[in-house]
């Protein structure tokens, strides 16, 4: 079984339908309030709305996905507002050259002495009217302006479901992630240690503290440096090495670069998910391999642990933590990640791959 849980054909009809719908009304809009005093066939009305919608589109675009993308939420404010300028005055060009070479040559049989007067103007005499440069950039910007609005509506309706789902994890992790079974048995396996008067009772405790403090304390950002996760599954890897002592062999490996930051808790329940259905069922000697991996673009988690003999899930759902991880990978990560989960004879593999945020 492979699941990938973002495909982009069905991502992109939601977002093509309702920008197509976006501009038909504001063509509409253009079409029915230009004045028919000025305008004696619907071709000059169509022509006059249409090279204003497509000026408009242009530069919509361009802000959207490229100046307010790669200058201006990069705090580069001067790079942004020369290249705004620049793109404006090229628009007000083109928009320019379409009225003095098409559009009034085409169409001067039909106007007024005013409009006669204005299309006697030169290309340059109307490219250096400021006034009309300055009316035609608020009419190019207007539905830039309401594509941020709206925007900025969907981001917030985001954040407030992100906040919402981020509550909900910070109650998963100590319901599930650490569940009681957990904590029960290590206290047990450190009071039986300290019986024992074994020289490992400190060390057990301060694993089992730093587990506590950093689920209770150090998590509590939408995203935390990657190094303090992996101790976070060192720690408890080491816990759960002294709970099975000889059942389990763990092997796990990270080459991550500094810098690199991930969502909370995600690896942990996947980890957590593997001794709980890989381990804590085996009679014989399980194995659990973990890799984590990252460079400046990519976080790869990959997870592949034993089967139990006779092992199998008592329901058709997925184990929980899968479920949760899914909900908040969904949220945090939106289009950025992949999540393959396979299961052969005697092997689950899990492969996450996520954006470095």
């Amino acid at each position: 079984m492979s699941t990938t849980l973002h495909q982009q054909k069905t991502t992109l009809k939601g977002p093509v339908w309702s920008h197509f719908i976006f501009w038909l009304c504001v063509f509409l809009y253009f079409f029915f309030t230009i004045n028919i005093a000025g305008y004696y066939t619907y071709q000059q009305k169509f022509e006059s709305a249409a090279i204003i919608i497509v000026l408009q589109l242009i530069t919509a675009y361009t802000c959207l996905h490229f100046l307010i993308s790669f200058f201006f939420t990069k705090k580069k404010y001067i790079q942004f507002t020369i290249l705004l300028v620049i793109l404006l005055v090229s628009m007000f060009a083109i928009y320019t050259c379409f009225k003095a070479f098409y559009y009034d040559p085409s169409h001067i049989a039909h106007y007024n002495v005013i409009e006669l007067e204005k299309a006697s103007l030169s290309f340059w005499e109307r490219f250096l009217d400021i006034s009309m440069f300055l009316s035609k950039t608020i009419k190019f910007l207007a539905p830039l302006a309401l594509l941020l609005m709206a925007r900025f509506y969907k981001n917030q309706q985001r954040f407030t479901k992100l906040n919402e789902q981020k509550k909900i994890a910070e109650l998963t992790a100590l319901k599930h992630q650490l569940n009681p079974h957990f904590l029960f048995n290590t206290l047990n396996n450190i009071y039986t240690l300290a019986l024992k008067k074994s020289n490992n009772t400190p060390e057990a405790i301060a694993k089992l503290s730093d587990i506590l403090d950093y689920m209770l304390y150090g998590c509590n950002g939408t995203f935390v440096p990657l190094d303090k996760e992996i101790s976070l599954i060192e720690n408890y890897l080491s816990l759960e090495k002294i709970r099975y002592g000889e059942r389990v062999n763990i092997d796990f490996k990270t080459v991550v670069d500094e810098g690199a930051n991930i969502a909370p808790l995600l690896l942990l329940t996947l980890v957590e998910n593997a001794f709980k259905h890989g381990v804590s069922q085996e009679l014989e000697i399980a194995f659990i391999d973990i890799n984590i991996t990252s460079n400046k673009d990519t976080i790869t988690f990959t997870i592949k642990n034993s089967i139990p003999k006779g092992y199998t899930n008592k329901t058709a759902k997925q184990p929980l933590g899968l479920q949760n991880v899914k909900k908040q990978l969904e949220l945090l990560y939106n289009k950025t990640h992949t999540l393959d989960i396979n299961e052969e004879k005697d092997v689950f593999l899990v492969d996450l791959k996520l954006k470095n945020k």
